[in-house]
Formats: C-alpha cells, structure tokens, sequence
C-alpha cells in the first residue's frame, strides 16, 4: 500500500532563503510545486531556477505547475486587497482545461509525497493556494499543514 500524502502550503513572502529552506526541510518536505502563475521574484533566491537550486540542495524537488498560477486578473485583486474577487477570479480559472489537467498532475505528484504548495503570500488565507489545498484535501482525503518561514 502506498503511503498517505503529507501536504503543506508555504509563502516566501517576508522571509529569506535560509528561513523558507529551514521550515521545508523541518516539515519534512520532499516535493515543492510552485503555484506562482510567473515564478519569478524580485527577492534574491526565489526565481525559479536559484529557488530550484536552493532545495535541491537540501534534497527536495521541484516542480512549478504554471496552469495553477493565479490570472492577472486575479493576482490584481489579491493586491488591490479584493480576496473575494481573487476566489472567484480562481474558481473559475480552475475550471480550464490547462487548469483541470495541472490538477490531475498535482494529485498524482502527491501520491506517497510531502508536497508543499508555494506561493509568494505569507499568509494562506490571501492566497490562491488555499483553494489548492481544498481541493486537494477533499481529493486525498489528507489534511493540510501551512508553513509558515521565520520572519526576517
């Protein structure tokens, strides 16, 4: 029998490359899947390939799954402070075929995993990949653990 999915959500915002690779390497994490429609950053170590690079040294994966990045349209709501607009704005992208199939990736890659969802925001409940969880705990019947990195 295969073992039961251990998920994890984490931002990066406020925190520093040391601190976000302590708390997933804490948590016992094995997979990270980027969620960021654009996964690039201003802040230093959170681009895609140094982010990449950077847990890797650490002996965690990496994936980014652009299909369940927010739309623009959605990523202004969330920074115009409009989180009921982002949700809805999210659902509905959710409901796209190139969405609908990142999905069925996203559960496949959980299978046996500790996957972390990421996301830039620190807090969960501003973000996209709170409705990621959701769903992916209502699909593997797991529960979800949001990582929160040590402040800089």
């Amino acid at each position: 029998m295969t073992p039961a999915a251990s998920l994890f959500t984490i931002g990066y915002e406020q925190s520093t490359p040391a601190a976000f690779q302590a708390a997933l390497e804490a948590a016992g994490v094995d997979l990270v899947v980027d969620v960021r429609a654009v996964a690039a950053s201003r802040r230093p170590g959170f681009s895609k390939s140094a982010l990449a690079a950077g847990i890797a040294g650490h002996g965690i994966g990496y994936v980014h799954l652009r299909a369940l990045g927010t739309p623009k349209e959605g990523r202004l709501a969330a920074r115009s402070g409009d989180h009921g607009a982002l949700m809805r704005i999210y659902a509905a992208h959710l409901a796209t075929a190139p969405a609908q199939a990142a999905l069925e990736e996203l559960a496949g890659l959980a299978k046996g995993r500790r996957l972390c969802l990421l996301c830039y925001e620190r807090h969960v409940e501003g973000c996209h990949r709170l409705m990621l969880a959701q769903w992916m705990c209502e699909r593997l019947d797991a529960g979800v653990t949001h990582l929160m990195p040590a402040p800089f």
